[in-house]
């Protein structure tokens, strides 16, 4: 089966329209307004984020949230509305949550504006852009090097047209197109120009919602939020027999008052809920977002900011990246006795050969103007896998010639003295072209056997002004940064030594074959050059099967199949339409300066929802665990839901908040869930065991009417102490505002403990001097304890 076959046969349901034949004006302002009356547009939806809709009901309608709001209407019918504050606290954060996500969606949608596929139509003679949506039937789309197929259709022009069709087909050559082949939407052109006539339009275009996905806004498919959501499964698990346990034991086993059983069962259910776990996650990664877009950075997916987290390679494309796009010719050097003045000529017409010139091509044209006696006769587009391009003219003085113009080591024998001269220029970081006279036709199947050098053209690169400080980020955070180019080894590796990123180069010709091998060199390495497009997609896969984590940068089309596989693609604003598709992460801005603050925005998330993720678990495994207590010891349970509401404001609740938004350098580790619950599962033993002692010697101590109120309130004052020691614990490293924000929440305690009307409103009133201190003297015992625990846990189960 031929590749147009292959392409053919992708929808059999489909089979290929054959469209009205179109002038090459393309349509008229007429047609098209007939194609839009009757529908046939290119009405894909593209979101870049969820609607208003979808976020309230992800933060409203929540399995935790049903639960809390059946216990907050019970209490409202059997206790003080301060036994109720659980509720408003939920009601509270619910809508902080929508606010931020639809702050963050604002933020996406007019980044995905900025950064919109806008592709040529012609229409009434004249090209002109449009949007995506406003593609109709029978269009005719101009496509050049870097363009994505957005719709399907069939091919009117071509001229030099390849078009690689892997990420429909898995076929990594590039295909050939010729006027009546079919184009597939999702495929991209790799070299050369024609256009396309539209014969599919909107959903049912092959492919068609590829750009939508790429867009899109997604929440899900993290391990953040899948250890979450595992999390919250288990803890659904247990929380139902315990509470149907403590049902049944204050209601039925106890002999007390029905309103004070109903309110203390409650209290028991409430705070086994980490409900505000879940919310925080999405407050995190939403703020993210928003600081990311106000740096012109667009997050397509938003797994990318943890992911980007959790990158220990990082391989970067050196044009566009490390460079500018730009470049400028410093020098000719006309080799074998060849006229500089014709060699001029001959660049001249190469130049003007090419519609769609790349950076090196545009160079060349500023410097060397076109001849008008020169004829193109047929021309070769540039191919990163080739290396080259060329053309055949009819010259000024009726003479044929054909010449090429690329890499001097691809073009030339290995033993030619020119590259000596080549190597030098190299080694100082120039980028150097061979124009050579062919001796075959260009459609020979070697065009460059025997060809003749004829001069060597120096180019130099604009080095980006930030990039030497971002690999200095990168070494800084540990982060292995591997320069992955198809230029010439040397070359590349100057322009590294530029930038401060010394490291064995290695000519990618001479990698071997095999992963394992590859992969091994791929650890010595640092630089690469002369490297493929499916060796950069291998050399990505060989890293991974080392376990490495990888981040691929890239703006041209030769990236987009390495972006693709990489665990994070990161792509410039100003690159193809291609590798900006499938990338994760979008630099608008075009600055490589930007990567380190889309690490350290992801770093700072991961990290800090692993440190508040521990301070809502403990809380869940003590609330159990208290529960679990109560039922076997039959006693009643020691809190109103208004004590645990105050202590999961000061201990959880407000300092999660700000921990959460802290900066944070670590890099991601994996396991999210163990090592979450190797701190909550002994944090919370030692919280539960601590403050039921205190509850049980309080209930010996104490007695009369009012007993009750006394041993929950030496209980409430052991259980915040140790609830305090964990936080202490969650924020080291100690800073002034950590150590600030922990002695404001123990204010925030005392205050409730000493103001007459705040003791009244949360039944807090420590009667005596003994029991206080007993309840205090067992916190400590906890708090040392703990600090045990913590450490021997650390070097136990290392993360």
């Amino acid at each position: 089966m031929t590749h147009t076959d292959a392409g053919a046969a992708l929808d059999p349901a489909h089979p290929v329209r054959v469209p009205t034949p179109t002038s090459a004006a393309g349509l008229t302002a007429s047609e098209v307004a007939e194609r839009v009356a009757r529908g046939e547009v290119n009405d894909v939806p593209v979101r870049s984020s969820r609607s208003l809709t979808d976020i309230v009901r992800a933060n409203v309608f929540t399995r935790f949230n049903a639960i809390i709001g059946v216990l907050w209407v019970i209490m409202f019918f059997v206790a003080p509305i301060q036994d109720s504050l659980f509720g408003f606290v939920i009601l509270a954060n619910t809508g902080i949550g929508i606010i931020q996500e639809w702050r963050a969606k604002k933020t996406l949608d007019s980044l995905a504006l900025i950064g919109e596929v806008r592709p040529t139509v012609r229409r009434d003679g004249e090209a002109t852009e449009v949007s995506t949506s406003e593609l109709v039937l029978d269009d005719l789309i101009e496509i050049g090097p870097g363009d994505k197929v957005v719709v399907d259709g069939v091919c009117v022009e071509a001229d030099g047209l390849e078009i690689d069709e892997s990420l429909l087909t898995g076929e990594a050559d590039p295909v050939v197109k010729h006027p009546g082949d079919q184009v597939m939407s999702g495929s991209f052109v790799v070299a050369g120009g024609g256009a396309f006539q539209a014969t599919r339009v909107g959903r049912e275009a092959y492919a068609a919602q590829l750009a939508e996905e790429a867009s899109r806004f997604t929440l899900v498919h993290s391990e953040l939020r899948s250890g979450i959501s595992t999390i919250l499964k288990y803890v659904t698990w247990m929380m139902v027999p315990t509470a149907v346990g403590l049902v049944v034991s204050q209601l039925v086993v106890k002999d007390n008052d029905f309103k004070d059983s109903v309110a203390r069962t409650v209290g028991g259910i409430v705070p086994m809920v980490p409900e505000g776990l879940v919310l925080l996650t999405s407050v995190a990664f939403a703020i993210g977002v928003i600081r990311l877009g106000r740096k012109q950075c667009l997050v397509q997916e938003l797994p990318a900011i943890e992911g980007l987290a959790r990158v220990d390679t990082v391989c970067l494309d050196k044009t566009g990246t490390l460079t500018e796009g730009g470049m400028d010719v410093t020098e000719l050097r006309p080799l074998d006795g060849h006229d500089e003045s014709y060699v001029r000529q001959v660049l001249g017409a190469l130049g003007e050969s090419d519609p769609r010139p790349n950076a090196s091509l545009r160079a060349i044209i500023d410097a060397y103007p076109d001849s008008e006696e020169w004829r193109c006769v047929e021309s070769l587009p540039f191919s990163s896998a080739r290396k080259y391009s060329g053309a055949s003219f009819s010259e000024g003085n009726g003479e044929a010639s054909t010449w090429l113009l690329g890499a001097p080591d691809v073009l030339l024998a290995d033993d030619d003295p020119a590259l000596a001269e080549t190597d030098r220029l190299n080694e100082q970081g120039l980028r150097v072209l061979l124009l050579a006279r062919a001796a075959r036709e260009l459609d020979d199947p070697d065009p460059t056997r025997d060809a003749k050098p004829a001069a060597l053209v120096v180019l130099e690169q604009r080095l980006r002004p930030d990039a030497a400080d971002t690999l200095r980020y990168f070494a800084e955070q540990d982060v292995h940064a591997k320069v992955i180019s198809g230029d010439n080894a040397v070359s590349v590796g100057a322009v590294a030594d530029k930038l401060g990123l010394s490291g064995t180069v290695v000519d990618a010709r001479r990698l071997p074959a095999d992963k394992d091998g590859m992969a091994a060199s791929l650890d010595e390495g640092t630089v690469f050059g002369r490297v493929t497009p499916q060796q950069k997609r291998d050399m990505v896969g060989a890293l991974q099967s080392r376990g490495h984590t990888v981040a691929m940068t890239g703006d041209g089309v030769n990236d987009v199949l390495a972006l693709k596989d990489a665990d994070i693609g990161v792509a410039m604003g100003s690159g193809s339409e291609a590798t900006r598709a499938v990338a994760q992460i979008v630099l608008l801005n075009n600055s490589f300066a930007t990567l380190p603050s889309v690490v350290a925005e992801g770093r700072r998330v991961i990290g800090n929802i692993t440190r508040v993720a521990t301070l809502f678990l403990v809380k869940t495994v003590y609330s159990v665990l208290l529960a679990v207590l109560v039922v076997c010891s039959q006693v009643e349970y020691p809190f109103l839901p208004r004590h645990l509401t105050l202590l999961s404001t000061l201990t959880i609740g407000v300092p999660a908040f700000f921990l959460a938004l802290a900066p944070n350098t670590e890099r991601a580790q994996p396991h999210f869930v163990r090592r979450v619950m190797r701190y909550a599962i002994p944090g919370g033993v030692v919280a539960a065991a601590a403050t039921f002692t205190t509850y049980l010697v309080a209930r010996s101590y104490y007695s009369g009417t009012d007993a009750l109120d006394a041993e929950t309130s030496a209980a409430t004052l052991t259980l915040f102490l140790v609830s305090m020691w964990v936080l202490a614990i969650i924020a080291r490293p100690y800073t002034w505002w950590r150590v600030a924000l922990v002695a404001a929440m123990g204010f925030g305690f005392l205050l409730v403990l000493v103001v007459p009307w705040l003791q009244e409103f949360f039944a807090l009133k420590l009667v005596g001097m003994t029991m206080p201190w007993v309840a205090v003297g067992i916190a400590a015992v906890a708090a040392a304890t703990l600090e045990v625990l913590w450490r021997w846990v650390g070097r136990r189960f290392p993360a």
